[in-house]
């Protein structure tokens, strides 16, 4: 049997209804910004493929770390062991991130390490002798994964109806998403942090922590704030002695900018969940990182103050040396050069698009990340019917685009070329006088 025929009959894949999806796309190898099919095609991918890809597909470096790690050790329980790929990246990532985050807890994807944030918030207050203290608060639109707790916390995302009677009740607040020539966005901005004020006024001795994820809600529609509100919602937050639990799954990693979104931001959460891009896209890791008040809130004669939480692929050796060699990468000057022309490609081109186009609205960026809404009427959210449409057609052009509904967005490789960002640019004013 053919691939697609083998995938008909046993996969199920993520994110699509069966019933109705086209056929996927059997993928047969990646080479840089571009992924090849099966059939001979060229795909240009312009979303990292779900964000993850940092340097490029197939990168030798980080292929050449894994190859010579599995050669050694590929794999050993974490629980009373340890491995020099750990270590190292342990030390790696405290060296690299803001305010005394040095304890690192490895576990295996984006929603896991918020389960484990969310977990450490609520054991922390509750080894202090606070128990009361297990609220936990997020915001309106925030998307932070698909195991429970997750789903939780961004049961503001509006995906997980079929579950809302068994999620943990979550204050939500409203989020000041903005774009550029917004002129409301102060007044977004008063009412978020009014609606904080309120809710600590209630429930400050009963709230453990706020989730949020730094600067650009990804799933959520690539909603952005400010520096500025980040900087003044933890202020508030630490004034109450609530934990700040930065998710920068997607923000992590040169994604802004900056390495991390939180020194963008010019905040050090207590708490930053990391995955994604940590292995530049290969393997699947994550890290929950935080201080020593955290870490040290843990530490008891009896085992009911430990942190009683595992995974059988922790701290995995494979993913680890993938890790250190994408690191490696990340820090050479060439990386940042290609990073900061990103931004700039974006920013001419996107500002540009959009005075051509009056079907493309909202436009925004942050780093290496851009959007734009599609201003047609319709259906809302990620179901809108404009985003198939839009799918499609840049598929014919091969282009990897995947909008969030009506919202287009580019987060590409770091390795992306001028030309190929050209393409993309041209598809969506393509698109816009098509499709509208």
């Amino acid at each position: 049997m053919d691939i697609l025929s083998l995938d008909s009959s046993h996969i199920w894949h993520p994110f699509t209804q069966a019933a109705t999806a086209a056929p996927p796309i059997a993928i047969r190898s990646g080479l840089g910004a571009s992924l090849f099919t099966a059939d001979g095609r060229e795909l240009v991918d312009l979303i990292s493929s779900w964000w993850v890809t940092l340097h490029g597909h197939a990168e030798p470096a980080i292929a050449a770390a894994i190859a010579q790690q599995a050669q050694c050790l590929e794999q050993v329980i974490f629980a009373d062991f340890t491995h020099e790929p750990a270590a190292r990246l342990a030390a790696r990532l405290a060296g690299l991130l803001p305010g005394g985050l040095e304890r690192v807890f490895f576990s295996d994807d984006g929603s896991t390490s918020v389960e484990v944030a969310l977990k450490l918030a609520v054991q922390y207050w509750h080894n202090r002798g606070q128990p009361e203290r297990r609220k936990i608060l997020a915001f309106e639109g925030g998307y932070h994964g698909d195991t429970f707790g997750a789903m939780a916390a961004g049961q503001g995302s509006g995906f997980y109806q079929p579950f809302r009677t068994m999620l943990f009740e979550v204050g939500l607040l409203p989020y000041p998403a903005t774009w550029a020539g917004d002129l409301d966005v102060e007044t977004k901005e008063a009412a978020s942090l009014a609606a904080l004020d309120a809710w600590l006024d209630r429930h400050r001795p009963e709230t453990a922590a706020l989730i949020v994820e730094p600067l650009v809600q990804g799933a959520g529609g690539m909603r952005m704030c400010r520096p500025v509100f980040l900087q003044r919602l933890a202020a508030r937050l630490r004034q109450a002695g609530v934990l700040v639990i930065f998710d920068e799954v997607m923000t992590g990693f040169g994604r802004t900018g900056a390495r991390f979104a939180c020194l963008k931001a010019g905040v050090a959460p207590d708490l930053i969940c990391l995955s994604k891009g940590l292995t530049g896209g290969f393997l699947p890791l994550s890290a929950t990182v935080c201080g020593a008040e955290i870490y040290d809130a843990f530490l008891g004669g009896g085992f009911e103050r430990a942190f009683a939480h595992g995974h059988s692929f922790t701290a995995n050796p494979l993913g680890c040396a993938a890790a250190l060699a994408s690191l490696d990468l990340l820090e050479r000057p060439e990386t940042a050069a290609r990073i900061a022309a990103l931004e700039a490609g974006h920013s001419t081109r996107l500002a540009a698009l959009v005075e051509r186009s009056q079907h493309l609205v909202r436009p925004r960026l942050c780093g290496t990340i851009a959007a734009v809404d599609w201003a047609e009427g319709g259906e809302a959210g990620y179901t809108a019917a404009i985003g198939p449409k839009l799918k499609r057609f840049f598929l014919e052009r091969g282009l990897l685009i995947r909008p969030l509904g009506p919202v287009l967005y580019l987060l590409p490789p770091f390795c992306l070329s001028e030309d190929q960002l050209d393409r993309a640019y041209q598809a969506i004013e393509e698109a816009a006088a098509t499709l509208s």
